[in-house]
């Protein structure tokens, strides 16, 4: 049989464009391909905010956290919750994973030209007890450059390795099917798109124009999660979330539709963990979108009042940047899809960041004299055009306008003024109190011992109702989907396995296809940082098996 390449590869995000660039350094020929245009590149990669998991980095040392591989493990374990038989592989993932971020995973980026934001961020802190879930340090690492910073060393290798011969990239190739012959996985097939000028991220035509069929040593499956598939999302729902919310946003582009896990599911992968998914509580609509019902996630500091529809405080631990599934499990049992931040001006100014490349052109754009504009009075660029123009967003001068503005935000006056102003200043009292007993003021405090959340990310403890700390802002938030932690269940060379726990010979997957590792390396929850850290981790060892391999 004659062969097209050595390997073929199904996405071109960032997983993908990791395991091609080890093939092509080990001097493997091989196909990319990706359904999107070229434009689209980097897949979902080029859109975050750049954060990577990594412990007892410099960056930490400097900012005074004493941070250790086994705290992270402690860490990982508690907030993972492994319990199920299918966790055998996604634990070897997870102990690998901690390894790697604790040793080179960071001298590894360096040498590929990635640097770092020297504020470590302290992502999911958790709030229970130490051996639960959450983060117990600061330890989410700004990729300077964001999205982009991360995505672009990749990328520079792949096209470099397209230029000597060894890279064949081919977009608008849809993939439909996966075949065997003696055995092994190494025909794929499917459609060729028409070509599309759409700009990146913008929904594509699915109009067919041709059929193609590959032949390789080797398949690997980098096409991502179910993320903007809200009929996969909602079908995956799992029962202990309750009913499925009636309205989603989408934290990802259309084209991350999850088609491409039932294809390898259809050619004996074994699917595992689908009803584990990461969703973040905190989205609002773009004002300015790029792809269908896009949302932003607001990355908020621990000061914000969170109340449910009917305008109560959710429960301890449930503050803004906790515990992203505990709240998930929360808003659900309430019977509303959203909820609401209450908070000042004083507030956005220093705690409100957007997750997201294009919500951070400083960051994005490495503007060292912008980013330093991020320490004076006001609130960033994005974030007070979201104020301005954003559908989810009330700005009021009194409560009373504020409740009236929440209240024309949904189709019920769900919000009572008398029993909200209740709440508000019962937590005011204690904002003055050094013996409170609100855990979310302990929680404020708390923060601003560490130095990176005192200087940019911790507002200075002020009274809500305080008018000189006004205007009073209330921020409608609804469910936003992002990632799958569940996916195709792998050994720790990336190899696809069967039910039967045999490898499913020719087929290696990796990223959110593989649920960042193993089918499941994050189990029920995520440190936060883990996703292209994982995606980075899962393709460097998907590309080096595959090249061994096919050696």
């Amino acid at each position: 049989m004659t062969l097209d390449a050595d390997v073929i590869v199904i996405g071109a995000g960032l997983a993908g464009l990791v395991a091609t660039a080890e093939l092509a350094d080990a001097g493997r020929k091989v196909i990319l391909l990706d359904q999107e245009p070229a434009a689209s590149l980097g897949g979902q990669a080029h859109w975050s905010f750049g954060g990577l998991f990594l412990v007892d980095s410099p960056e930490q040392r400097r900012m005074r956290i004493r941070d250790s591989h086994e705290l992270a493990w402690q860490d990982w374990l508690g907030t993972a919750g492994f319990d199920r038989p299918e966790d055998a592989w996604p634990r070897r993932w997870a102990e690998a994973y901690v390894d790697f971020a604790a040793g080179e995973k960071r001298s590894w980026l360096h040498g590929q030209g990635v640097r770092f934001f020297p504020v470590v961020g302290w992502a999911e802190r958790g709030g229970l007890l130490a051996s639960g879930p959450g983060n117990s340090v600061p330890r989410f690492h700004i990729t300077w450059g964001t999205g982009p910073g991360l995505v672009e060393p990749f990328a520079r290798r792949v096209r470099a390795a397209a230029a000597r011969g060894l890279v064949d990239l081919r977009f608008r190739h849809r993939v439909t099917g996966l075949s065997a012959s003696a055995g092994s996985v190494d025909t794929v097939t499917g459609e060729v798109l028409a070509p599309s000028t759409v700009a990146r991220g913008e929904a594509s035509s699915r109009e067919v124009a041709g059929a193609f069929e590959l032949r390789a040593q080797a398949v690997i499956v980098t096409s991502g999660g179910i993320g903007g598939n809200h009929e996969l999302v909602r079908k995956a729902w799992p029962a202990r979330l309750g009913t499925p919310p009636e309205k989603l946003l989408s934290g990802v582009p259309a084209h991350v539709d999850g088609l491409m896990l039932g294809i390898t599911g259809a050619a004996g992968g074994h699917l595992i963990n689908g009803d584990r998914m990461w969703h973040y509580t905190e989205g609002i609509e773009n004002w300015d979108p790029i792809w269908p019902q896009h949302g932003i996630r607001i990355l908020p500091g621990p000061s914000s009042l969170w109340l449910d529809a009917r305008g109560r405080r959710l429960p301890v631990p449930l503050f803004p940047g906790f515990d992203t599934l505990g709240t998930l499990e929360h808003i659900m049992t309430t019977g509303h899809d959203h909820t609401w931040f209450v908070l000042t001006q004083k507030i956005i100014e220093k705690e409100f960041a957007l997750s997201g490349s294009e919500q951070n052109p400083d960051l994005t754009g490495k503007s060292v004299r912008e980013v330093l504009r991020r320490a004076l009075p006001g609130a960033t660029a994005p974030v007070e055009a979201f104020k301005k123009h954003g559908a989810d967003f009330v700005v009021a001068d009194s409560l009373t306008e504020l409740v009236r503005g929440m209240n024309e935000k949904t189709p019920d006056a769900l919000i009572d003024e008398a029993e909200l102003r209740r709440e508000i200043e019962a937590r005011d009292r204690e904002m003055a109190n050094p013996f409170s007993k609100d855990l979310q003021v302990t929680a404020i405090h708390g923060a601003r011992r560490y130095l990176g959340d005192k200087l940019i990310r911790t507002a200075s403890p002020h009274r809500l109702l305080d008018p000189k700390a006004g205007p009073l802002i209330a921020v409608r938030l609804n469910i936003l989907t992002r990632k799958s932690l569940g996916g195709l269940e792998t050994d720790l060379d990336s190899r696809v396995l069967r039910a039967d726990g045999s490898v499913l010979d020719g087929v290696y997957a990796a990223g959110e296809a593989a649920g960042f590792g193993g089918g499941g390396v994050h189990g029920y929850r995520s440190l936060e940082g883990t996703f292209l850290g994982g995606c980075l981790f899962s393709g460097r060892a998907a590309g080096r098996a595959a090249a061994k391999a096919t050696g």
